[in-house]
């Protein structure tokens, strides 16, 4: 049965906890992005191998997506206000074992510090704990708390880039480091109390006697479907984030201006995300993936086509304005065609297979980069990876919409 509005749990403190996770995510998420802008200082330091430090990026993303698992059933049994304060102090010792230098204590300091128990334990238990506090405008909050990592990308890169310019891409690490932890601790143990009760909904049925559909399919398939498609929109998502400021330097634009451009890129990312987060509300979470994921295909398309300062900025704030709404849409999606009481689960295992196609994403980039001297490769690569995501949430929403006809 559907609640009345008198019996919703939203209220202004959910609007506020959800304000504070976007500031938190903001914070935390602000550490990945020094790497990208100094890729080719750190690069310089051995031997000019951008693979290395992209390799630092890719371990951040994807001990990212392993540590939510484990730090989200934490986050059920001692309240995410632990696991953040905690991951908050673990990403501050990644940054200060990073400033070491490459190889070892960089992919060290990123892989385990600032991926597995740092963002581990505040990215997924985030998504959790806040979708915990919402049911008529779930959609519109996580596309909020979710555009952190872009507020992060439009924020951060320009001042990174100044500082980095000023004191070297050691001493910014330290710097943040210590930021990050002033901010993060406090509203974390301020604002993050324990949420709303929740109603959990029945299992849903195709007909008498048969549970545990989804789709008419066995729930696993579906699962496995849509994680499967993550992987593959989120390679082609990094591509352009870790990469857009080195790009422009080897086409002879200057690191300050390639900086602004993936400002440019994640500031209408950000903006562009409570757009589609009520896009979503309305159409639903797999309807809004494809349309998101048609968009980054023809954005990340116009990359290989595109050499112009002007043109980039461009195509830099059109894939900024497609991408913006993919994750936040699956998270929404797992919502809708699964039970409740899954979501402790189901959620940091579907963002461990973005964090996959992230690092996969970062990393191949830098590799291909190395074996053929250019970008094009790698960003041929991204569009084919995109092609079969559409393919595969193409297949999810005709499923969908075939069943609501004929079902």
């Amino acid at each position: 049965m559907l609640r009345s509005p008198s019996s919703s749990i939203e209220s202004r403190a959910s609007w506020v906890v959800a304000s504070v996770a976007l500031c938190i995510m903001g914070m935390s998420f602000g550490a990945a992005w020094i790497t990208a802008v100094a890729l080719k200082d750190i690069a310089a330091e051995v031997g000019g191998i951008r693979s290395i430090p992209a390799l630092a990026s890719a371990l951040a993303w994807l001990c990212a997506g392993v540590g939510g698992i484990v730090m989200s059933r934490i986050a059920d049994r001692i309240g995410t206000r632990w696991t953040v304060m905690f991951g908050a102090l673990m990403i501050g010792a990644g940054l200060a074992l990073s400033a070491f230098g490459p190889p070892w204590p960089l992919w060290i300091g990123h892989g385990l510090f600032i991926g597995l128990i740092g963002i581990g334990g505040i990215n997924a238990p985030m998504y959790i704990y806040v979708s915990r506090w919402f049911d008529r405008r779930r959609g519109s909050a996580l596309a909020l708390i979710s555009s952190g990592s872009y507020l992060a990308g439009a924020l951060w890169p320009p001042v990174f880039e100044r500082m980095i310019a000023y004191a070297g891409w050691r001493q910014t690490m330290l710097w943040y480091a210590l930021a990050e932890i002033v901010v993060i601790v406090p509203l974390a143990a301020i604002y993050f109390r324990h949420p709303p009760e929740v109603v959990y909904p029945a299992v849903t049925s195709d007909r008498a006697g048969q549970k545990a559909r989804v789709l008419g399919w066995p729930p696993n398939v579906v699962f496995a479907l849509m994680c499967g498609a993550a992987v593959l929109c989120c390679i082609p998502m990094a591509m352009p984030q870790g990469h857009l400021v080195a790009f422009c330097s080897d086409l002879g634009i200057a690191r300050s201006v390639g900086a602004l451009m993936l400002s440019v890129l994640l500031g209408t990312a950000f903006l562009s995300r409570q757009i589609w987060g009520a896009i979503s509300d309305r159409i639903g979470g797999l309807a809004t993936v494809l349309i998101g994921s048609a968009w980054q295909a023809a954005a990340m398309t116009s990359f290989l086509f595109t050499r112009d300062e002007v043109g980039l900025f461009t195509v830099a704030a059109a894939f900024g304005l497609g991408f913006s709404g993919i994750i936040p849409a699956y998270v929404l999606a797992l919502r809708e065609l699964f039970p409740a009481a899954e979501a402790s689960w189901r959620i940091p295992t579907l963002l461990l297979f973005s964090g996959l196609g992230m690092a996969s994403g970062g990393w191949l980039a830098g590799l291909l980069y190395d074996h053929y001297g250019y970008y094009a490769p790698a960003f041929a690569t991204g569009v084919g990876a995109n092609l079969l995501n559409l393919l595969v949430v193409g297949l999810l929403v005709a499923r969908r919409r075939y069943r609501a006809a004929y079902v």
